[in-house]
């Protein structure tokens, strides 16, 4: 076998030249101290993220018992209206003097239900659709902070 003999002693002596033990060293040591650094830094963010997403529930439930505590009142004041209502034109049937009375009674009664249900569904709807918003409030806040802080990386 012949032996180029300018060609590779060229390429050892780069080899050997731009080759240093000591930065080698180096780079090994400090990859896992990079590792380690990045492993505190996404556990940190991790830990803050956790947080937030707790308090978001927190706040959530609080304003979830505060809405339904309203809803019931509101469902209760509908019910107790349509009882006294139901009573007071019980009341005025029993006092009735004609058919005709009667029948003109129950269906002035029925128009004015009519009336007070729409009412009634109008107020507990507002509520329920202000209750949704303000329990997805929370929630939304936090995932809309963290599609921020994706788009920000």
């Amino acid at each position: 076998m012949a032996k180029i003999t300018g060609k590779t002693e060229a390429i050892e002596n780069e080899e050997s030249a731009t080759f240093e033990p000591s930065k080698a060293i180096e780079h090994v040591r400090a990859a896992p101290e990079q590792g380690v650094e990045q492993a505190k830094e996404a556990f940190s963010k991790l830990q803050s993220d956790a947080e937030t997403t707790q308090q978001a529930f927190e706040s959530t439930f609080e304003v979830a018992k505060t809405n339904r505590n309203e809803v019931s009142l509101k469902t209760i004041a509908a019910l107790r209206a349509n009882a006294e209502a139901g009573f007071k034109h019980l009341e005025a049937l029993v006092a009735a003097k004609s058919p005709s009375e009667f029948f003109e009674l129950q269906a002035a009664f029925m128009n004015n239900q009519i009336d007070a249900s729409i009412e009634q569904a109008k107020t507990l709807q507002a509520v329920m659709v202000r209750a949704g918003e303000d329990l997805s409030k929370p929630i939304k806040d936090v995932f809309e902070k963290v599609l921020q802080d994706l788009r920000a990386a």
